[in-house]
């Protein structure tokens, strides 16, 4: 059986950005995380171990995106690959990463990287 697990709007500050700038000031990020997997023995026990925790995919989220890195295209890829060797029993996996308010020379309210399977 499939079942769909999603811990979205990980509400973050961070200083990713390939200007200087971006690596003093910060900016405003959301990551969002979707994974399949089977929690059928879960949904029957009633208890954490037979399913994922969702405290360690924010750890995971949080931890990577602690780490400077001048793309999000790079943080995204070290969450994804974070999450498949770390967490068990995941069928696939979504990683996205939102930038808001993006120094891009416009008026542009949010850029937005998607990994998935």
């Amino acid at each position: 059986m499939k079942h769909t697990i999603e811990v979205n709007g990980i509400k973050l500050y961070a200083f990713h950005g390939c200007l200087p700038e971006e690596g003093k000031i910060g900016g405003h990020y959301t990551v969002d995380i979707s994974l399949t997997t089977d929690f059928t023995e879960a949904a029957i026990s009633d208890e954490l171990i037979q399913t994922i925790d969702y405290c360690d995919i924010n750890r995971i989220v949080t931890e990577e995106m602690a780490i400077r890195s001048k793309l999000i295209e790079h943080v995204g890829q070290r969450i994804y690959n974070r999450i498949q060797n770390e967490i068990d029993n995941v069928t696939t996996l979504k990683v996205k990463i939102i930038k808001i308010c993006p120094p891009i020379n416009g008026d542009v309210q949010n850029v937005a990287i998607i990994i998935e399977d």
